[in-house]
């Protein structure tokens, strides 16, 4: 009597054979589906080569969301990215929010999301650099966070002492009990932990900066006009910290400490992660108060929107220029 077909050794064979394959398939298909969710790759909304164009709020992108063309809209954790064309470059257009952390997250929000090329921010600062003035545009050449404190030790009234294993970072002036830091750093390129205070522009962007003349920057707002033409100044320092600062003192130790043109709440924090992930950038910050050093109130709330205009007008300037 024949064996039962399911008990023939070529079925048995066959089965088995049969199994591996579903088997093989079955991983396979989790493998495709882990690699659909990986941050970076099949999770992006949009895959054309953008500029991610940041400004911290939203006076500062009223001036340049209207004129983004074929504009659409992506939403992811609450902050909207819009895709189009500005000055003929792609972009995707965003704000970071205001201060440190928003800027670092939602900086590496929009890379894992979209196809970022560089990253370019706009925005109003308060001027450090007594040189300059109210709508004035800078585009430092590196940037820095100087709120990376070491708070000292008081051993002393006025007297402060650093820990002895800290005091080889600690290479510039303090403020008070207040000394400046190096941060910890990672990238792609170096993966291992290294300490730097500055992160610097890209070089090729900072050219094209360099090139762009007869911006044209506002000088009045409505019938409050400033009393010196606002002009554009490339290279230099600028510092971020989580501070809004309006404290003559404090400003001046920033400029001579830091050297610093300007202060602002969030570049520096968007220059690490361009640094961490390889991704050239460059910041248009135009002077919307003097950050204390000013006669009488803080200017800028009349000047926030004339600064904000400005940064945008060079911005756009360069996006026309840019390569």
């Amino acid at each position: 009597m024949p064996a039962p077909l399911s008990h023939r050794p070529e079925t048995t064979a066959l089965a088995a054979r049969c199994m591996r394959l579903l088997g093989a398939l079955a991983l396979a298909t989790l493998v495709a589906g882990c690699a659909a969710v990986a941050p970076g790759q099949a999770a992006r909304l949009d895959s054309t080569p953008r500029i991610a164009v940041i400004s911290a709020f939203a006076p500062e992108l009223t001036v340049l969301l209207p004129q983004v063309q074929q504009p659409a809209r992506h939403s992811v954790n609450g902050v909207e990215f819009t895709t189009g064309t500005l000055s003929g470059k792609p972009v995707v257009v965003f704000l970071s929010g205001i201060s440190m952390t928003n800027a670092a997250m939602n900086t590496q929000l929009v890379l894992d999301r979209f196809n970022v090329s560089h990253i370019v921010f706009s925005g109003i600062a308060g001027g450090v650099n007594p040189g300059l003035h109210i709508g004035d545009v800078t585009v430092p050449a590196q940037w820095g966070q100087y709120m990376e404190w070491l708070m000292a030790r008081e051993d002393q009234p006025g007297q402060y002492s650093a820990p002895a294993w800290m005091k080889s970072e600690l290479t510039m002036p303090a403020f008070g009990m207040m000394h400046p830091r190096p941060v910890e750093v990672r990238s792609a390129a170096k993966p291992g932990i290294t300490r730097q205070f500055w992160f610097e522009a890209d070089p090729q962007m900072l050219a094209t900066a360099r090139g762009l003349q007869d911006v044209g920057l506002a000088h009045c707002l409505a019938s409050t006009c400033l009393k010196q033409r606002p002009q554009l100044v490339v290279g230099g320092n600028g510092v971020s910290g989580q501070a809004f600062v309006d404290n003559k003192a404090f400003r001046e130790y920033a400029f001579k400490t830091f050297e610093a043109n300007v202060l602002d709440m969030e570049t520096a924090a968007t220059a690490m992660v361009a640094h961490s992930n390889g991704v050239p950038y460059i910041a248009f910050r135009s002077l919307s108060d003097l950050a204390g050093g000013g006669e009488g109130e803080n200017e800028m709330g009349t000047f926030m929107g004339l600064a904000a205009a400005n940064s945008a007008k060079v911005l756009l300037a360069f996006l026309s220029n840019w390569k």
